[in-house]
């Protein structure tokens, strides 16, 4: 039998024990603000009912750990879109080379993680910005007394971001995140509810995260864009030639002597500039699925990863 809501929320993580860490954080937090509210309610409404009680009928309305947990295994099955990335990648294993290769063309998850590189730079250099600019004059403040309160403020904004940052993420990587922030009880005095945030590693791997995002967005920019232009130069090489009539672009001028270039390599370079293109696919969809493994790592908790 069930007596604190703690034990019903280590209950429900164990029946959970095997699903997806995302879906296992915003299982807990559903449940423990439903429970910690639908309690306060049940002891002011009844003040002579005890605590065993009222959370047995608690329970009763939200469901046992097994139930709840059967619930969410069903969401994950049918909406998570990290299982649907896997279905797909064991699918594309089967077919031959060339058709891997070129399929990726019509691979939402390729365009998806092209799309999250080259919005990485400017979404890096706002999340870096915000955190070491935050954490700087809020931590300067802290002689003040409106220190505290600014940097209790700047650590929820961290998490706000931390939650932003995860549906872009499994918008465009297809990699599943919360759908919530982690609970913390309103109400709960501002001192308590400061000390769980601050020694949350949660708020901490979420702030080392949006620092370590710009220089990956850097990099992560500064290849799409190199790739994507090499390989579109190649594409429309012969029709800036032709229309354009500049000769120089399949020549080499050395010492002031153009070296004209064989007229094939204006009809090859649009087949490179295709395959340099579908070879970018490739590796924005691998930086994706890694980039993807790394966000779930540090802007899920955990106490909800396995």
């Amino acid at each position: 039998m069930i007596k604190t809501i703690k034990e019903y929320l280590h209950q429900l993580r164990k029946e959970l024990r095997g699903s997806d860490s995302a879906i296992v954080q915003d299982a807990l937090s559903d449940a423990e603000e439903h429970l910690r509210d639908a309690y306060n309610n049940a002891i002011t409404i009844y003040p002579s009912i005890s605590d065993a009680d009222a959370i047995m009928q608690v329970i009763e309305e939200y469901g046992t750990p097994e139930e709840v947990a059967a619930g969410y295994r069903d969401i994950e099955v049918r909406t998570s879109p990290a299982l649907a990335q896997r279905v797909k990648r064991y699918e594309e294993k089967k077919r031959s080379s060339w058709p891997r290769f070129f399929g990726v063309w019509a691979d939402s998850g390729a365009w998806g993680s092209v799309i999250y590189m080259i919005l990485s730079l400017a979404t890096g250099i706002a999340y870096f910005t915000w955190a070491v600019t935050g954490l700087s004059v809020s931590a300067g403040l802290l002689v003040l007394i409106i220190g505290l309160p600014l940097f209790a403020l700047f650590l929820l904004s961290i998490r706000g971001l931390a939650l932003i940052e995860g549906r872009i993420v499994e918008g465009l990587l297809g990699v599943r995140m919360p759908n919530r922030p982690a609970f913390t009880d309103k109400r709960q005095g501002w001192w308590d509810r400061f000390k769980s945030i601050f020694t949350d590693g949660h708020t901490w791997s979420s702030m080392l995260y949006m620092i370590m995002h710009l220089p990956m967005g850097i990099f992560y920019f500064t290849l799409i864009i190199t790739l994507i232009g090499v390989s579109l130069w190649g594409v429309a090489l012969p029709i800036l030639q032709v229309l354009l009539n500049l000769n120089e672009v399949t020549g080499i001028r050395v010492h002031g002597i153009l070296y004209q270039l064989p007229d094939w390599v204006t009809f090859i370079t649009p087949v490179i500039g295709f395959l340099v293109f579908t070879a970018t696919m490739h590796v924005a969809k691998r930086i994706g699925c890694w980039h993807g493994s790394v966000a779930k790592s540090m802007l899920v908790r955990r106490d909800s990863q396995g």
